[in-house]
């Protein structure tokens, strides 16, 4: 448990503020998309024939490749077996694309018959000095902590949970709870990567500069990154503050409450998702460093009531009741009982502390970027779309996202609220045409309030609304043709939407 003197009364973080106190304790339709046994990110099974199918974190993209290819190697001899793969992948006339964890949900990882590249690797140099770290690109977010932390350091910028890799993080430009900051792109200083040809360039702001704006938040598509140097920013004891407010008020205050104190290192913001008082209440959480900064103690990770706090989290699938507790450890429970933890422990959890078991269900997000005074908008759009639909929303949280100045395919063109909703989604026939009507209707009124939504998620969106919501979609697609004449860097994202530009 986190803080400087762990004591038996605190509870974790991600127990409070995910699923509920220590100790609390539907199946869906007959007509499954998937095999109750399908296999998850990461796990290829073998056809009759030649080729396998991967899948993502979706489990509802089954996608049958040509070749899957795991690599482990430091970045000098990883970028040689990267380049014999585009080279045969080239010679076959066949796609490709690296990934690592596959959290994406709608084959943005995945190149059809062709040949994807798992990255599993662990090689990270630090300086000190610069304040920066050189990362490979496969390593994973819960290995950065853990080598940053034994120095003092931590991640300028990362996901919220440390299961992700590093480059995929960059390739779509992801972001977390630290504040003021944009999405992670802002806080990387270059990259290397093969091209198309073979060929190995690094890219930064000042070096290539045009294709270190097409890859940060290119999905793949411009490149094979091999290696990162990022920012890194010291660590610190931090000390959270919880403000309960009217839902509406949200963004507004979130957005106020970093203009007026610059101490914030971290925040972030939940809703209650119960049916009968949907999205009426909000909390805002923030956290600044205590004045005692010495001898941190080490970054922990899950703990007993983290991962038992589970049962009351997934017990909110159709249940007010379970929503309504769940509120109140958010909100009252909380604020008594939550004590002060360092920036790495706060970011140190993987997505499985809270994974769904159910094999007739899987959990689908959303994430939307809107103005903070536009939020009370998209809190009337939520209110009158989600509730008509089948779908189970079990969680929403707030972030606060800074102008990026660098991507081309920028989510937060200027500062934003990112509202991440998580799902229970039935894998049936009526549970999948459900919530692709659902997402449909609800990216529409986000449009509509001058908002957009995130692309690494189910392939729901139409045409018009990824044009509407990144209004360069269609110069991205051209400098990808003009990059890689021969689209040997695809995945579904490209098939699905920008090959059509």
């Amino acid at each position: 448990m986190p803080g400087l003197k762990p004591r038996p009364t605190r509870l974790s973080r991600r127990a409070l503020l995910l699923g509920g106190a220590a100790g609390l304790g539907a199946l869906a339709g007959r007509q499954c998309l998937l095999p109750t046994n399908h296999p998850g990110p990461g796990f290829p099974t073998p056809r009759s024939g030649d080729g396998y199918v991967l899948d993502d974190a979706s489990q509802l993209c089954p996608t049958r490749v040509a070749s899957h290819d795991i690599i482990r190697k430091d970045p000098a001899a990883a970028l040689e077996e990267i380049r014999a793969a585009l080279a045969e992948s080239r010679a076959a006339g066949r796609p490709f694309i690296a990934s690592a964890a596959r959290h994406s949900m709608g084959g943005q990882s995945l190149a059809r018959e062709g040949t994807v590249v798992t990255l599993e690797q662990q090689w990270l140099e630090t300086d000190a000095a610069r304040k920066t770290y050189r990362v490979a690109a496969g390593t994973r977010w819960s290995n950065v902590i853990a080598r940053l932390d034994a120095i003092g350091f931590s991640p300028a910028v990362m996901q919220s949970n440390n299961d992700f890799g590093v480059a995929s993080t960059f390739a779509v430009n992801a972001h977390g709870w630290p504040v003021p900051f944009s999405g992670c792109g802002s806080t990387v200083r270059a990259v290397t990567m093969v091209l198309a040809d073979g060929s190995v360039v690094t890219c930064s702001r000042e070096e290539h500069a045009d294709l270190f704006r097409h890859a940060m938040g290119g999905y793949g598509l411009f490149g094979a990154i091999t290696e990162l140097e990022l920012d890194m920013v010291p660590n610190a004891r931090l000390s959270p503050r919880f403000e309960e407010m009217d839902g509406n008020d949200l963004g507004t205050r979130f957005a106020q409450a970093l203009s007026s104190d610059a101490t914030i290192q971290m925040a972030y913001g939940r809703m209650d998702v119960s049916l009968d008082r949907f999205l009426d209440q909000a909390l805002l959480i923030t956290y600044r460093p205590t004045a005692d900064q010495h001898d941190l103690p080490r970054a922990t990770g899950s703990g007993f009531v983290s991962r038992t706090s589970r049962y009351v989290f997934r017990a909110q699938v159709e249940s007010d009741r379970a929503k309504h507790l769940r509120w109140w450890t958010e909100a009252e429970l909380g604020p008594r009982v939550a004590g002060d933890a360092t920036r790495n422990t706060l970011m140190n959890e993987p997505v499985i502390t809270l994974d769904d078991r159910d094999p007739f269900r899987t959990d689908i997000l959303h994430e939307y970027f809107v103005a903070p005074d536009r939020f009370a908008d998209f809190v009337r759009a939520c209110r009158a779309v989600i509730p008509a639909s089948y779908q189970q929303l079990l969680n929403i949280t707030l972030r606060f996202v800074d102008t990026d100045r660098d991507s081309v395919l920028a989510y937060a063109p200027e500062p934003r609220i990112a509202a991440v909703l998580l799902f229970s989604q039935e894998k049936t026939v009526r549970g999948e045409a459900d919530m692709a009507r659902m997402t449909g209707a609800l990216i529409e009124r986000v449009l509509d309030i001058g908002g957009t939504y995130y692309l690494p998620y189910r392939p729901h969106a139409s045409l018009t609304q990824l044009s509407r919501g990144y209004p360069h979609a269609a110069a991205f697609a051209a400098a990808k043709r003009a990059a890689d004449p021969d689209l040997l860097f695809r995945n579904g994202l490209w098939d699905g939407y920008f090959a059509k530009l």
